[in-house]
């Protein structure tokens, strides 16, 4: 049996003042490696979710351990910490930093992470080296990876954001809507880039959208069900 990077237990999660829970799951759980795909109607929680499983928000009830770490138990300086050893997180808008050149962007997890950048430094001799690697396998060209990142198209910037997400091989990836601005041509192809990028690095992938002609593509697909006072604890596949 294949070893959980993410467990999920007995979550509910409710936004200060709302009075009903936005999240209500049983249980959930993400092997190491594999990749899940996550949909659900607009509203669901999926990007509440996403804050949830990468320990930026916390949970009033349940638990959500990744690599067998409870975020609940750790302050915050330490989930900060924690965040950036073992999990890429690929933001629907990018989130990249626009003054800082492609490579730096790249390079950011290293910065922060010593862990990352060791893993980073031992798969390609050097963290400059390993983030070469990813932006090559993004398919970016050199002559840009010394540019500004407010200078690339989005979908360069997507690329770029994938690339940081995966340099020093975390744990997990976390990607929120990553594909919503492209055509199906430019979809297609970064969602063929992110998926064999994570089965180098052996990173399981959480990837959220809506467009379930993806779906296939993953090793399973979970539906998050807008919260009508039934738990998730089923995984589903469209």
């Amino acid at each position: 049996m294949a070893a959980s990077i993410l467990e999920i237990a007995q979550l509910r999660f409710a936004w200060p003042g709302s009075g009903e829970p936005c999240l209500d799951i049983d249980a959930l759980h993400v092997n190491k490696g594999e990749s899940v795909f996550l949909f659900g109607p607009s509203g669901c929680g999926k990007s509440t979710l996403l804050a949830l499983i990468a320990g930026v928000l916390l949970p009033q009830h349940g638990q959500v351990r990744l690599d067998g770490r409870a975020w609940a138990g750790m302050p915050a300086s330490r989930r900060d910490r924690y965040r950036v050893d073992h999990v890429g997180y690929i933001f629907q808008q990018f989130n990249l930093l626009p003054y800082l050149s492609v490579r730096d962007n790249v390079l950011a997890p290293c910065r922060f992470s010593p862990l990352r950048r060791q893993a980073a430094q031992q798969q390609a001799g050097s963290d400059t080296a390993a983030a070469a690697h990813w932006l090559e396998g993004m398919g970016l060209p050199k002559t840009l990876w010394d540019r500004p990142a407010r200078d690339l198209s989005v979908g360069q910037q997507q690329r770029v954001a994938a690339a940081r997400a995966l340099i020093g091989q975390p744990a997990l990836v976390i990607a929120d809507e990553p594909t919503s601005a492209l055509d199906e041509q430019r979809r297609n192809g970064f969602l063929d880039l992110l998926l064999a990028a994570c089965e180098v690095a052996n990173s399981a992938l959480v990837f959220v959208s809506h467009d379930l002609r993806m779906a296939d593509r993953f090793s399973r697909a979970i539906e998050l069900p807008r919260i009508n006072r039934v738990p998730l604890h089923e995984e589903s596949t469209p």
